[in-house]
């Protein structure tokens, strides 16, 4: 089974005529993605909501002030990955630019300790001798760690955005949209958003205890570019909301004004900073910094993101940069040997409604990319196990439309408590712990679960277009316009077309990729170049002058200091 079936299905639109200033193309757009209001496409930083709206942001702001104003320890614990990195580094640089005497960070080695703030990481936590531990990315299902963090006189402010079990950590106070009664709109801010969020409230606390009287109050602003690569990074939806934090940030790296780590970041990664886009953040920054939870030790990311001096941040980048190679030939290796289980389950027609898979020799830090590869190629919910402590099993898992995976957990959980020892996540990510022994029995309840809230059509691949570009728009001009007219990502999704084309050169590159140039079928003499990444060598390059119907993205590319329009190739059918 190479892949899935896929079937194009070109998106509705809604009425375009409250876009006045806003080119038919472009409205058409936007107007699919549901946005209409030209109001919905302003991402100054005046649109942003209310710090108020969230739940507990003031109680929380408050206690963090007072700990400034009353100098005492604090302790910022977070998570390990790009988000987790994001906020801890934003945690520290907002507290100490606000005046706090002491504040450091501890982000457990997730292969030791897990995920959370465990009762074991408290314990560790203790040796910093805090007086308040401050949760970021993690805690809202930290109900054991935060009654230890009590009983041991620790205060905890927990801010976090993963949706809350039935009972809520006994912390001094809880900032996350997703908590019951938050009436904060953007469910779907990430971690680095919510602490963004928080250091707003408490320089309004300290604002009115007088606290910057002859002391520079710092601009919050400066630290978007953080909260840019934190909520791209952990592909969040990129609602109206999210979309200012992330354009703000994307403005700031652009023009040179962010972390001296994520310039060195895009450096290794050979993206152009002046020009960086949403999609370089998810493809080329975020994976070299998860890399480092993933494999080793987040602390370097975070080392990285902190550092002030360029040189150093550079080396700190060169590192990760070898950790993502690490971690590629690690998932290559494991993808491999994946693909000859599922081609046999294949065979023997044996793939349901989900796919759940396990070996001893693979990498926990890899398999939620291994379980994301596997779920965009069968387009199955999936679930990767790897070897936890003795006698567990952790998985990571990805899902597809239409099947709340965080919630499919929990019914499992209801109806098997003695399936799940662990887990937490999101509707299209999560994580969890099994006991060894209970593998195939949970691969069997959770089948059955997704069975029961997938029908056939939810299995089919279907690849959503915008429409057919006409040839005028099939230039470098409008490629422009819509890579400007973004940020573009998760539940935002960049512009996508579909038409016929012939192909008139083509060659394969690396082994599986294709350079093509090409031409609408109407008029031969307009060539585009093409891409498409990973094909079938089997089918590809085709018979010269083949007619295709292509799916694609208008892509910029920059080569030799020259700008010229490339069709990101998605998706190709040979027509007769």
């Amino acid at each position: 089974m190479a892949s899935v079936e896929k079937r194009i299905q070109r998106r509705s639109v809604a009425s375009t005529e409250a876009f006045s200033s806003v080119p038919p193309v472009l409205a058409a757009i936007y107007a699919a993605r549901g946005i209409i209001s030209e109001s919905q496409l302003d991402t100054s930083l005046s649109k942003l909501l209310s710090p108020n709206d969230l739940k507990d942001i003031e109680l929380a702001g408050s206690i963090l002030a007072n700990a400034i104003q009353n100098q005492q320890r604090m302790l910022v614990v977070g998570d390990f990955d790009a988000d987790g990195a994001t906020s801890c580094t934003l945690s520290l640089l907002c507290l100490r630019a606000m005046g706090a005497s002491w504040v450091d960070f501890l982000v457990p080695n997730r292969f030791e300790y897990g995920y959370g703030l465990t009762p074991q990481i408290v314990d560790l936590a203790m040796q910093y001798s805090p007086d308040l531990i401050i949760t970021v990315d993690n805690g809202i299902a930290s109900i054991d760690g935060v009654e230890r963090a009590n009983a041991l006189g620790c205060k905890v402010v927990v801010t976090d955005h993963h949706l809350p079990g039935e009972k809520l950590p006994a912390a001094a106070a809880i900032v996350n949209p997703n908590q019951p009664g938050c009436a904060f709109e953007s469910k779907g801010i990430a971690g680095v958003g919510v602490i963004f969020y928080l250091m707003l409230a408490v320089r309004s606390n300290l604002r009115e205890l007088g606290h910057f009287a002859g002391r520079n109050e710092p601009n919050l602003a400066e630290f978007l570019d953080l909260v840019a690569l934190g909520t791209v990074a952990d592909v969040v939806p990129l609602d109206h909301n999210n979309r200012i934090l992330v354009q703000q940030g994307l403005m700031r790296i652009r023009a040179g004004r962010c972390r001296p780590g994520i310039s060195a970041l895009l450096r290794v990664a050979n993206r152009d900073q002046e020009r960086v886009s949403a999609s370089d953040i998810g493809f080329a920054i975020g994976p070299r910094l998860n890399a480092a939870g993933r494999l080793d030790d987040m602390s370097i990311g975070i080392q990285c993101l902190l550092e002030n001096d360029p040189n150093r941040a550079y080396q700190l980048a060169g590192m990760l940069n070898d950790f993502n190679l690490d971690r590629r030939a690690i998932e290559a290796s494991m993808q491999q040997e994946a693909e000859i289980v599922l081609q046999k389950m294949e065979q023997a027609s044996s793939i349901g409604c989900t796919i759940c898979l396990a070996d001893s020799s693979w990498h926990q830090g890899v398999i939620g990319i291994l379980a994301s590869r596997i779920k965009e190629k069968y387009h199955r919910p999936c679930l990767i196990f790897a070897p936890g402590d003795e006698g567990q099993l952790k998985a990571s898992g990805r899902s597809i439309a239409g099947f709340h995976l965080r919630d499919a957990l929990d019914e499992l959980a209801t109806r098997y408590p003695h399936l799940l020892q662990k887990f937490g996540g999101h509707a299209m990510a999560a994580g969890l712990t099994i006991a060894e022994t209970s593998f195939q029995e949970f691969c069997e309840a959770f089948e059955l679960i997704a069975a029961e809230k997938l029908d056939d059509s939810a299995l089919d691949a279907i690849i959503y277009s915008d429409g057919e570009l006409h040839k005028s728009h099939l230039d470098i001009g409008f490629a422009q316009k819509l890579r400007d007219a973004g940020p573009w990502g998760q539940a935002f999704p960049e512009p996508v077309f579909d038409g016929e084309f012939i192909f008139l050169q083509q060659r394969i590159v690396g082994g599986k990729h294709l350079k093509c140039l090409l031409a609408p079928c109407e008029d031969i003499s307009h060539c585009l170049d093409g891409i498409a990444f990973n094909v079938d060598v089997t089918q590809w390059p085709a018979p010269e002058e083949s007619r295709v119907h292509v799916v694609y993205s208008l892509d910029v590319n920059y080569f030799r200091g020259v700008e010229s329009v490339q069709l990101m190739i998605h998706h190709m059918e040979l027509l007769a």
